[in-house]
């Protein structure tokens, strides 16, 4: 059985490296912060103090890190999974980063005889801790062909996209899709209350129909009962927009739509709702029309 390193224990990666540990992988955990590997430790894993610790003792290296130079410095930076590495290790990345670093880490750790594999994943909190995540594959068919019994303890739908990079375009993708809907279901949500129709009701009207959709089916509840707590951080929305909008640029590809999404979850953070699920960009249409969910009299 492989020997795994996970690194970055954060709200998806703790629960993905927990449900490695129930599949029977031996795992080796690093963090920025203790606590989380004190708890895994607690349930099995070994900790290591450094990437380039993890790195050398494993067979397969998985990092899940906030955005692009927290994987650079993780892979590449002093006491990083390249100085710790060896020949036939393989780093999986299940972080969402710019398509253009993740092909040139993977060039780099090539020269050290490392295969990678760009595997974001989606499905949130919820995804991450019942192992059902969607994991989107971009790298070497052979790394993937090694890795893909970890991978199925971690999600249910496993697609191999393409070359290094192509993983992160399909995150990218999912990523504009994703805003798209949470735009959307916010402002059926205020279209509604400011109608003088019960948005409860509404949605019940409309999820059944062509409007249905994973958001419609999962977020509204949480927020009619004004939970707003993350399950997918609004600033890593905002940081995965500000991804795709750099990468349009990049080829020359008009995104009006996820242009104005970029905007709102901007908008969010400059007004503090940065650390709120990133449905509660619903928060910034509230303020915009003057309503809430919970105003009375409409």
């Amino acid at each position: 059985m492989l020997t795994i390193g996970y690194i970055g224990l954060g709200l998806m990666g703790r629960s993905i490296a927990r449900n490695l540990l129930k599949a029977g992988f031996p795992l080796v955990v690093h963090n920025r912060s203790q606590a989380a590997v004190d708890e895994l430790t607690a349930e099995g894993a070994r900790p290591a103090a450094s990437p380039a610790e993890v790195a050398s003792q494993v067979d397969v290296v998985f990092t899940n890190l906030p955005d692009s130079p927290d994987v650079e410095k993780v892979v590449l930076g002093e006491h990083g999974i390249l100085s710790g590495a060896h020949p036939g290790l393989i780093w999986v990345d299940n972080s969402s980063i710019k398509p253009a670093v993740a092909r040139s880490l993977a060039a780099r750790l090539a020269e050290a005889g490392v295969l990678s594999l760009d595997a974001p994943v989606s499905g949130g909190d919820v995804g991450a801790r019942n192992g059902t995540l969607a994991i989107m594959i971009g790298g070497p068919a052979e790394a993937l062909e090694k890795v893909y019994p970890a991978l199925q303890a971690m999600g249910k739908t496993i697609t191999h996209v393409g070359a290094a990079g192509a993983g992160q375009v399909a995150k990218a993708a999912n990523q504009i899709m994703v805003a798209a809907q949470m735009v959307a279901m916010g402002e059926l949500l205020i279209f509604s209350q400011k109608a003088g129709v019960d948005p409860q009701k509404v949605v019940e009207a409309i999820k059944g129909g062509a409007a249905q959709c994973w958001t419609l089916d999962v977020k509204p509840p949480r927020l009619f009962a004004g939970n707003r707590a993350p399950g997918f951080k609004a600033s890593l929305q905002s940081k995965d927009l500000n991804i795709i909008m750099e990468t349009a640029r990049e080829y020359g590809i008009p995104l009006p739509s996820a242009a104005v999404d970029a905007q709102l979850y901007q908008a969010m953070l400059q007004n503090g709702m940065g650390g709120l699920d990133n449905s509660a960009v619903l928060g910034v249409l509230e303020e915009l029309a003057g309503v809430t969910l919970d105003t009375p009299g409409l």
